[in-house]
């Protein structure tokens, strides 16, 4: 049976509300009873009841998160920050899938605001600039990680990347590798990073005088099946590329799988940059040149601007939007010339 509060006081013979003061670290007990009371309930096995607890301070100190999906290693990286800065906060976390799709995501929403979490933190969607009013009405604090779109409110913040920055350092290296002709595979339809990610890449065409071809911009999915497809279509081109600039990592790998098959040598056929630098960016052959994002920091950014908006009153001063810069890290896919 679980052990409790009155369990420990007769145990201990004082009253139950000098066991809740002491384990609640209060001055008004002496710190001998103190400490002979939270031994005794440690020994006994006692845990605090929080739906109890939550009925007394208003609070679960728990956190929802929606992700797209559980199988995205980016997704991965976040929710570990997330996670590692909850837990030195003394907060649990609620985990829940989207399945990229933004009314699913939104009942996700509802469904842990039913928990009564104290916040919500949801990654690369779509959620905050189709249903903002919604979130608003909602009432706690909710923080985006790379969500598609630009707008905020009183309880709607974000943490993102620079996308443009970031396809411009992409599309400016292979332009420094020699490269003339290089193709942009994009990612899901709609989604601004993907818009963003394709503005850098323009940018750097347009400073070195290359001017903007469409029809080498590929469509892409953001999954390993549309990298496959959009090899094909590449070489399909009357005059295809010798480099290529991909929407995320999972796009290059699928490419690169593709690639091989066709027997074409990267680097040397055709030079590859991703964009995330995923945890396996590195182990694939040739080891991929990506953009990296700071996953787990932007994790645990989301997680301390979350704490702050719980904290935060209307006297206190407000909060922003919080971009990170990514960085370019070269590896073998790139190559050291190009055509």
């Amino acid at each position: 049976m679980r052990v409790s509060i009155k369990d420990i006081a007769r145990a201990a013979n004082v009253s139950h509300s000098t066991v809740s003061r002491a384990l609640s670290d209060s001055p008004l007990i002496s710190a001998e009873t103190k400490s002979r009371i939270q031994r005794l309930a440690r020994e006994m096995g006692y845990t605090p009841d929080a739906i109890a607890r939550s009925l007394v301070t208003q609070q679960t100190r728990t956190v929802g998160v929606v992700v797209t999906t559980i199988t995205d290693p980016w997704v991965a990286e976040v929710v570990q920050g997330i996670e590692d800065s909850a837990h030195e906060s003394g907060y649990s976390v609620i985990l829940s899938s989207g399945a990229s799709e933004p009314e699913r995501e939104l009942a996700a929403v509802e469904m842990l605001r039913s928990k009564r979490v104290d916040a919500l933190i949801v990654t690369s969607s779509r959620v905050g600039a189709l249903y903002l009013k919604h979130l608003e009405r909602i009432g706690v604090p909710v923080v985006l990680v790379n969500n598609h779109n630009q707008q905020s409110g009183r309880y709607t913040f974000s943490v993102s990347v620079d996308n443009q920055h970031g396809g411009y350092l992409a599309t400016n290296h292979l332009i420094q590798r020699g490269h003339r002709r290089i193709a942009y595979i994009s990612g899901p339809a709609d989604h601004s990073d993907d818009a963003d990610r394709l503005t850098g890449y323009r940018q750097a065409q347009g400073e070195n005088g290359l001017a903007f071809d469409p029809t080498l911009v590929i469509s892409g999915n953001g999954l390993l099946d549309g990298g496959e497809r959009a090899l094909h279509t590449l070489i399909d081109l009357d005059n295809p590329p010798a480099a290529v600039f991909c929407y995320n990592d999972m796009t290059a790998i699928g490419l690169l799988s593709a690639a091989r098959r066709e027997g074409l040598s990267v680097p040397d056929d055709l030079a590859v940059v991703g964009f995330d630098d995923i945890l396996f960016a590195r182990y694939v052959q040739p080891a991929l040149t990506t953009i990296a994002q700071p996953q787990r920091d932007m994790g645990r950014q989301a997680m301390s601007m979350a704490l702050a908006l719980m904290n935060t009153d209307d006297s206190a001063p407000s909060l922003s939007n919080v971009a990170v810069k990514g960085k370019l890290v070269v590896r073998e896919s790139s190559g050291s010339k190009g055509t």
